[in-house]
């Protein structure tokens, strides 16, 4: 009867998880390029009271067994690189990953983040910067005068100055053989690890790399109808665990007042 507790502890923990990542997810319904993640689950160790295939007393082989399982537990938590909805922005510095790719921003520190978030600014040196400051590692630069910006799929930002065009640099994109293994820092950025692989580079709309759109944001890919469900679903889990809880409780004390 212990078992029976334990094992439905776990179910509630598993479900408490559960709905602490679904309710990310709708937190983020309006974060540009955010990422939905899903929680996955395993069963844990059974107890073998009797091992499938072993032989019985008659000399036959016992066709299925006993065995007990002792609940489930969190495995892994996975983010899920599909593509999110268009936004059309008309602004000059929104950027937006059309397939596989991430924009390439350099740290405080020197390192380099991923982000798929192409909301850029202008800072005052004329760098495209994402809005928490940090410069592009394909720096952009835009010259004193410069006007009518525009960006190819192929990541390439020209400008008009004095009614000449100009190219002004290329954004190329990062990919990687596991984005699953990417680390999440928040504010939109990625870390590469072992578990992703280095980042590949390479230009845009090329070689499998996603093309660059130009005043155009992509919007989380979150949906609300699925998060619902899985919340909806995840709630009924947990109340079901905790009433083999409470079942478990009143069996207890139904063998304490034996007399």
């Amino acid at each position: 009867m212990m078992r029976l507790l334990y094992t439905a502890a776990t179910g509630m923990e598993a479900m408490q998880q559960n709905i602490d990542v679904t309710s990310n997810n709708l937190a983020n319904l309006n974060t540009n390029s955010f990422k939905k993640s899903r929680a996955n689950f395993h069963d844990l160790l059974y107890q073998t009271l009797k091992a499938p295939g072993q032989n019985s007393t008659t000399g036959t082989v016992v066709p299925s067994g006993i065995q007990i399982g002792s609940g489930t537990r969190l495995s892994s938590v996975d983010k899920m690189f599909t593509t999110g909805a268009v936004k059309m922005t008309g602004n000059e510095t929104d950027f937006m990953v059309e397939g596989q790719g991430f924009f390439r921003v350099q740290m405080e520190d020197g390192s380099t983040a991923f982000t798929r978030d192409g909301n850029f600014k202008w800072d005052n040196g004329g760098r495209l910067v994402t809005a928490d400051g940090f410069p592009l590692v394909d720096e952009i630069t835009r010259p004193q005068g410069a006007t009518n910006l525009v960006v190819g799929l192929d990541g390439v930002v020209t400008v008009a100055v004095n009614g000449e065009k100009q190219d002004i640099g290329q954004i190329q994109l990062a990919n990687f053989i596991n984005p699953m293994g990417l680390q999440s820092k928040g504010r939109n950025l990625y870390n590469a690890t072992e578990a992703s692989g280095e980042a590949v580079v390479g230009v845009a709309n090329q070689n499998g790399m996603g093309a660059v759109y130009h005043q155009q944001l992509e919007a989380a890919n979150v949906n609300i109808v699925e998060e619902m469900v899985n919340m909806i679903s995840g709630q009924r889990a947990y109340e079901m665990n905790s009433k083999v809880i409470k079942t478990g409780d009143e069996m207890l004390q139904a063998t304490v007042a034996i007399r």
